[in-house]
């Protein structure tokens, strides 16, 4: 991998940081009969003739080859040398929230791979959990932060538990969720 040395050397080490570490995602545009169907509280502006959006599985695309072997960020030293350090990520926590209600979507039948995940994933053993919305959610999603007035339902939340030195790299937990709940973590 090569680095312009010269170009970073005038920023600061934060900059280069997010320079080299932030995913560069395509976006594409949304049909206009999908427009009218968006929260409003996200897009206020619904009646635009054009709204952008990427994939989940384009952004997960975009850590592939950092979890394998990290990322390099070029870090300055006080005494003007230049090393590459390398980063790799790891999956904190994520929530997805929709504009669709899932509890009517679970009366009509459709929470099987919710349903499979939770209960298959529930294994003393994982340190880490996953929350998906369903009928036996352990708390009133409607309370949860006044978040439904803002950001729709959620439908999805991750939290790590492991410490950074024992997690598994992002895409190996992409991969691992991709096949406990396929619609939400295609890879």
């Amino acid at each position: 991998m090569e680095f312009n040395i010269g170009s970073m050397q005038s920023k600061s080490n934060l900059d280069c940081f997010l320079h080299r570490t932030t995913p560069v995602v395509s976006s594409k545009f949304l049909k206009e009969c999908e427009i009218r169907k968006l929260n409003r509280l996200w897009h206020p502006s619904c009646d635009r003739e054009s709204v952008e959006y990427f994939r989940l599985s384009d952004l997960w695309n975009c850590f592939n080859e950092w979890s394998a072997y990290g990322v390099g960020v070029p870090i300055n030293l006080k005494n003007e040398d230049t090393l590459v350090q390398y980063y790799v990520p790891y999956l904190s926590a994520i929530q997805i929230f929709t504009s669709n209600n899932f509890r009517e979507e679970t009366e009509s039948g459709d929470s099987e791979t919710r349903d499979s995940f939770s209960d298959s994933y529930s294994d003393d053993s994982e340190c880490d959990k996953l929350w998906t919305s369903s009928e036996e959610e352990a708390f009133d999603q409607d309370n949860l932060w006044h978040f439904n007035n803002r950001l729709g339902h959620l439908y999805l939340q991750y939290f790590e538990k492991s410490t950074p030195y024992g997690r598994v790299p992002l895409m190996d937990k992409l991969v691992l969720c991709s096949y406990l709940i396929p619609k939400s973590f295609a890879v």
